[in-house]
């Protein structure tokens, strides 16, 4: 039963299935998956400032700019597959994604124009990528659908809502 893995056996199944964007990932898996990251992004971190590798590579050190490049494609796909736990289509995933391209954009001019407008512009967009970041979170927060859904079975394999809580 898949309820009786590890933490770490959660965190790694998003790396053994890498590209997989079909199917469930239960919150154990995504969640597991999300600290484990965060735990290594700060290891990496303080491994290139002690050997000074930090800030190389634009705001990134050359292992943080290989792991992150490494791990975009299993995050995204892990997160795919959560919405899809929550019987949601992976395309939500451009709720939050969409307007930090557009506020990227709309910085640079802001920035290279000064104008007021602009910056307003960049104010509105700002929000409206906070928003869109909050919506996903709140996504990944809920509890998948209970059984069956039209991405695929139950992650707990149709378990009581208790164990599915983990």
């Amino acid at each position: 039963m898949t309820t009786e893995l590890s933490p770490i056996d959660w965190a790694r199944r998003p790396i053994q299935r890498y590209a997989d964007f079909s199917g469930r990932a239960p919150r154990a898996e995504y969640w597991w998956y999300f600290l484990a990251t965060i735990i290594v992004y700060i290891v990496v971190m303080i491994v290139e400032s002690m050997v000074g590798l930090d800030g190389t590579v634009g705001p990134y050190g050359p292992l943080s700019l290989i792991l992150m490049l490494g791990l975009l494609v299993p995050g995204l796909a892990v997160t795919v597959r959560r919405l899809h736990d929550t019987n949601r289509s992976g395309w939500w995933i451009l709720v939050a994604v969409i307007p930090y391209f557009i506020l990227g954009v709309l910085a640079g001019g802001a920035i290279a124009s000064g104008s007021m407008g602009a910056m307003a512009g960049v104010g509105l967009f700002g929000l409206v990528a906070m928003a869109g970041a909050i919506v996903l979170l709140v996504f990944m927060v809920l509890p998948g659908t209970k059984g069956d859904n039209r991405f695929g079975a139950d992650p707990y394999g149709g378990v009581s809502s208790t164990a599915a809580a983990v």
